[in-house]
């Protein structure tokens, strides 16, 4: 299936969010939700000659959080957001320099409790195929696009699963290139494909 930008915002809004893969949120059944802090990361859309690109960041090595792995930009809400979308958007622009005014917000999926005590609300937006980065060395080693195509292939998804603490865990993996996808990133991209895909 070719996913082009009127073929994902159709599917997207036609269907209600399916949410993340029960046997993902196993190890964080202790977590309260009223412990979580807020946190939101933007899923950006770009649309390309050969098709729609999807934003993707690799976290610099010296975090203390996920070093070294792919994510999308995003990080905790703070007071003078007073949205997560605003949230999204300011860290999309602190973390690699795309400024709001060339992203358009679409659609948002269900929030993602993470094991770093987060809850993550990811937003889906299209952004202008002329944006620029600057990229926060503190935070980001680099910037790159990965096909919607290879992101949405359910095909291209891996899983396995594992028992901890008497507790059955799935993880999920997308390699692409040089790259592996894995984590809460992964876990976003398995409930989106069952959004978009599946549906």
């Amino acid at each position: 299936m070719v996913i082009d930008k009127s073929t994902l915002l159709q599917n997207f809004q036609l269907q209600m969010p399916t949410g993340y893969h029960r046997e993902s949120l196993g190890r964080l059944a202790h977590l309260k939700e009223n412990t979580l802090r807020d946190a939101a990361v933007l899923i950006g859309f770009v649309e390309r000659e050969d098709g729609l690109q999807v934003i993707l960041t690799k976290r610099a090595e010296h975090l203390r959080h996920h070093p070294g792995q792919i994510s999308f930009p995003g990080g905790k809400y703070e007071n003078d957001d007073h949205t997560l979308v605003n949230t999204a958007l300011r860290e999309a622009e602190e973390e690699i320099g795309i400024h709001q005014t060339h992203i358009q917000v679409f659609g948002q999926l269900p929030k993602l409790p993470t094991i770093s005590q987060f809850n993550v609300t990811p937003f889906l937006a299209f952004v202008s195929p002329d944006y620029t980065t600057r990229i926060d060395q503190n935070e980001v080693a680099e910037v790159f696009e990965v096909p919607a195509n290879h992101i949405l292939n359910p095909e291209k998804l891996y899983s396995t699963r594992f028992n901890l603490r008497k507790t059955s865990h799935r993880v999920f993996a997308i390699p692409y290139q040089r790259h592996f996808i894995w984590g809460m990133t992964a876990q976003i991209i398995e409930s989106m494909q069952k959004h978009i895909i599946s549906n």
